[in-house]
């Protein structure tokens, strides 16, 4: 008896299609050309600004807008120095700036790590209730602010601000979350090893938190070199006003200088722009490693 053995056709797959190439490259481009398009709309005021800082006065607001000036004013910049006492109010505000930034770090900090390593009755309630005083408007509170540093003797002195700008709320958060992401395993080994608890901050956390510390420091350097209403509130004397209440000064009973108000921007804005060139690369990669966790 012969068995007739039938061969079954085995379906060949498909092979996957190659990816449109063309397509995607186009896609690229328009996306490219879209943020190219969004950086030039957010630089163009800059720009502006940058050009109107070399003009007289009265060709500032000239129309059409004349990019580079046909007659280039320096004198502006010199200006600035010469007509208010820029020296000071630069120092004043590079001088609370660094303060107040140097403070905020450590308080948010060691408050950050306590709310994320350290286990203690309603952690989480607190936490939650002091992240909640974000939502209160400053407006709010500064006339009680004022009231308190009046009795304390700090009415028009940077220490008034220095001591109200020291602790952030916005702060804990930020470094809390980033303490989240850090294993509990280093920290419990390290207790183990008889570290203490300042060590373990001191030692661990704070090495591996290099990106949460700089994004934190370039928000709170970028907040206190250009508030305006905390120092407009509490300084009084010349002598101990800021860049932001310098400028000012141009505006005069008899018109405004908008070229020198102009070219002091420029230099006010100097600082900041270094200091995000400098922790540029900490700054990203802290706001893309710093999540919700908990």
């Amino acid at each position: 008896m012969s068995v007739q053995y039938t061969t079954v056709d085995k379906a060949v797959p498909d092979r996957p299609i190659a990816p449109n190439r063309g397509m995607n490259a186009i896609r690229g481009i328009f996306v490219y050309a879209l943020l190219l398009l969004g950086a030039a709309v957010m630089l163009l005021p800059f720009i502006w600004m940058l050009s109107a800082s070399l003009k007289p006065g009265i060709e500032v607001f000239s129309f059409p807008i004349q990019w580079i000036p046909e007659r280039i004013r320096w004198q502006n910049y010199v200006d600035i120095w010469q007509k208010i006492d820029f020296v000071t109010y630069y120092k004043n505000t590079l001088w609370l700036t660094l303060v107040v930034t140097f403070n905020s770090l450590l308080t948010s900090s060691l408050a950050a790590y306590a709310f994320a390593k350290i286990n203690f009755p309603e952690r989480k309630t607190l936490f939650l209730v002091y992240v909640m005083t974000m939502a209160v408007p400053f407006q709010v509170i500064m006339i009680p602010q004022f009231i308190i540093m009046k009795n304390l003797g700090l009415s028009d002195s940077l220490w008034a601000l220095v001591l109200l700008q020291s602790f952030s709320p916005f702060g804990v958060f930020l470094l809390r979350q980033f303490f989240l992401s850090i294993p509990d395993e280093l920290s419990e080994c390290a207790r183990i090893d008889g570290l203490s608890e300042l060590g373990i901050f001191t030692r661990i956390i704070i090495p591996l938190s290099k990106p949460a510390l700089s994004t934190l420091g370039i928000f709170q350097f970028k907040f206190v070199w250009n508030d305006f209403l905390g120092p407009l509130i509490y300084l009084t004397s010349d002598r101990n006003k800021t860049i932001q209440l310098g400028i000012r000064k141009f505006y005069t009973q008899y018109g405004v200088e908008y070229g020198l108000i102009m070219a002091a921007s420029v230099c006010a804005l100097l600082p900041v722009i270094v200091m995000y060139v400098a922790f540029q690369r900490y700054f990203i990669q802290g706001i893309a490693t710093t999540g919700l966790k908990g």
